[in-house]
């Protein structure tokens, strides 16, 4: 089943991109192209976000694929949104291991003749345009929607709040990763709550569920649980961020030490001894691979890797509760710790 809700969300995205491609011909060459940055974007997701919309709706009874669809492909162009301008905060190029919208509209102006000042300031623009499109569209999805209006108010206060939480997430990310501060776990952990967790699970098992005509208390213990989940699987990004394989996860093991990223990795680090070895190199934008080695082996060493990933197990322990609690349906119950459960294999 998950498979045919990728199918249907791969086959929305297209449509809306051709159209879109149609609409963008008469204001010229580049904002056609700016649309092909966007679907390339688009691509190569696992569609987390609409899985979890078609896992709430389906748990609770609905069987119109073709609306849970619309509102699937609405927190997917969001995720595509926020990844877009994340990118243009992290001044990343990359995403996926290929050009990002940044990276290759700052190539076309390259091309274009444009110097090397210019081919920053075409990367920056497209990637702030491309991200504000992205999320409009995600917004029009929820509110063309035919359905009774209280629902569909319901799934816009939705949408609403998961833009703004993540706002505050996102610049709390920004502020936290100042040179000299040091991490505590507290604030880590509710910036990754409010940053992630509650656009990529809060929000699209809640509206999944209102969709379906869920009662209040189920839908506010699928927010708990998707909360917990969420940070969960945020933990365990950042230790793939850090430890991973780069072939595997598309992304340089080095990018987020460089950046001086808070995450639960350093917050335990920044409690032992090590931290004074780390924090004189987290966050210089010219650290070299060894210097990140030097630093991947304090990590290990002060148990960092270990108390991150205990820390995950522990969130995905609680979000079971939240699910045994709850008393929601028995096959979405199964499908859901699943779900958790996969948050801590991936890192062990």
């Amino acid at each position: 089943m998950p498979e045919l809700l990728d199918s249907a969300i791969d086959e929305e995205l297209r449509a809306f991109f051709a159209e879109a491609r149609v609409r963008a011909g008469p204001y010229g060459g580049h904002y056609a192209a700016l649309w092909e940055s966007i679907e390339h974007q688009s691509t190569g997701g696992k569609r987390v976000r609409p899985r979890l919309v078609w896992s709430a709706y389906r748990g609770f009874g609905g069987d119109d694929r073709g609306l849970v669809t619309r509102v699937a492909l609405a927190f997917e162009l969001l995720h595509t949104a926020f990844l877009i301008h994340d990118d243009l905060i992290d001044r990343d190029l990359v995403r996926r291991g290929a050009p990002n919208v940044a990276g290759r509209f700052a190539a076309r102006a390259l091309a274009h003749g444009a110097d090397e000042r210019a081919s920053a300031v075409w990367g920056e623009t497209a990637a702030v345009l491309a991200g504000d499109l992205a999320l409009s569209r995600a917004h029009r999805e929820l509110a063309m929607l035919p359905v009774a209006r209280e629902c569909r108010e319901a799934l816009l206060d939705i949408l609403d709040h998961a833009v703004f939480v993540s706002a505050a997430g996102e610049l709390s990310d920004v502020v936290s990763s100042l040179r000299g501060t040091t991490p505590a776990i507290e604030s880590v952990l509710a910036t990754l709550e409010h940053k992630t967790a509650v656009y990529s699970c809060e929000a699209p098992l809640a509206a999944g569920a209102v969709l379906a005509g869920a009662d209040d208390e189920s839908v506010a213990a699928l927010c708990r649980f998707g909360r917990l989940v969420g940070v969960a699987f945020q933990i365990a990004d950042d230790v793939l961020g850090v430890f991973g394989d780069p072939v595997v996860t598309g992304k340089s093991s080095s990018a987020d030490l460089r950046e001086g990223k808070r995450t639960a990795l350093i917050a335990h680090a920044a409690t032992t001894p090590s931290w004074t070895a780390i924090s004189d190199r987290l966050g210089d934008p010219a650290l070299a691979e060894a210097e990140a080695d030097a630093i991947r082996d304090e990590l290990l060493r002060c148990g960092a890797l270990d108390a991150a990933i205990a820390l995950a197990c522990e969130h995905v322990t609680l979000a079971r509760h939240e699910l045994d609690a709850a008393g929601l349906p028995d096959g979405l119950r199964a499908e859901l710790g699943e779900f958790a459960q996969r948050a801590v294999e991936r890192v062990r």
